[in-house]
């Protein structure tokens, strides 16, 4: 008869399942996956909103100083446009960056000749890095010599000024990162196409339907939930935009980042700016974790709006 230590013992690893064939094992491979979540994600959050009710700069020990930091966002002339710079971004790449990965998934979700010879010609932008990306893209949208003026002048276009002007600035970097990310997630769109179950595209030829009607009717639909991951995904990583506006749009971190005029700022920049240049930490945590929070509920919004129950 077991004591009550032992009933005990028993009891809580009746709850925790690991009285089950299996259960331990189970628990032994999840737990390297809980440390590193804990480590390098609720940490640095727990830390982040602790270090933004304080005033630190590396130097001193963090001072709490309450809600000065929140309040001190709405006299930091540069947070409206960073965060406008951002938004502007955001739905400017992805419902752009949507359409032409499901354009171009349909287009190779086919067996023809040299069929993989296009798909890892579509995906190689994806393997190259942003910096590199962003670099050759700075000779691309040069002014005086870059090859699209070039190009441009060749069709009898203007020349145009590209980075340097605030009219143009964010639109040739969502240009590029529109290319940039166009093949990961034509991929995805790609593994989702090709799920979808051959019968339904023989029954609606069966019954008349061209391929518009396909599309609309049944491709379309059947992607629904591809769409809710690829949204869900691009969304949360526009609006962490910074490497690319960071290589192209900032030639100095004290006078010339984020510019022309501004145009290009964006929040993540900003926060950057504020903790290793300014070594404004409190101040950085505060946008980091407002960030966090916007990011969150956006996911949440995209989550209620996009997903639906798929049943074929």
């Amino acid at each position: 008869m077991a004591t009550i230590p032992q009933q005990n013992l028993l009891k809580w690893r009746k709850r925790l399942g690991l009285t089950n064939r299996g259960g331990f094992t189970a628990y032994a491979f999840v737990l390297p996956s809980i440390i590193f979540i804990l480590i390098f994600v609720i940490f640095p959050i727990i830390g982040t909103l602790y270090y933004s009710f304080t005033s630190y700069d590396l130097m001193r020990e963090p001072r709490w100083v309450g809600l000065q930091n929140y309040s001190h966002l709405l006299d930091e002339p540069r947070f409206a446009p960073a965060v406008r710079n951002t938004v502007i971004f955001a739905f400017g790449t992805v419902p752009s960056g949507v359409v032409t990965s499901l354009l171009l998934a349909v287009l190779i979700n086919r067996q023809i000749r040299m069929i993989y010879f296009f798909r890892a010609f579509f995906y190689m932008p994806v393997v190259s890095s942003f910096v590199s990306v962003s670099l050759i893209f700075l000779w691309l949208y040069e002014p005086q010599f870059g090859l699209l003026n070039e190009i441009a002048e060749a069709w009898g276009l203007p020349r145009g000024k590209w980075l340097k002007s605030p009219d143009t600035a964010m639109f040739a970097i969502i240009l590029m990162s529109v290319w940039k990310n166009m093949g990961l997630n034509m991929v995805i769109y790609l593994a989702g196409l090709q799920g979808i179950p051959p019968h339904l595209y023989e029954a609606a030829e069966i019954d008349g339907a061209g391929r518009r009607a396909q599309l609309f009717r049944i491709t379309l639909p059947l992607l629904a939930p591809t769409t809710f991951f690829v949204v869900i995904v691009y969304f949360i990583g526009a609006l962490q935009v910074f490497v690319q506006v960071f290589i192209m749009a900032c030639s100095d971190l004290q006078t010339a980042c984020g510019g022309p005029l501004d145009s290009t700022v964006t929040v993540v920049m900003l926060i950057y700016l504020e903790a290793f240049a300014n070594l404004q930490m409190g101040f950085a945590a505060a946008m980091s974790f407002l960030l966090f929070l916007v990011i969150g509920i956006i996911t949440l919004v995209n989550a209620r709006l996009l997903s639906y129950d798929i049943g074929y």
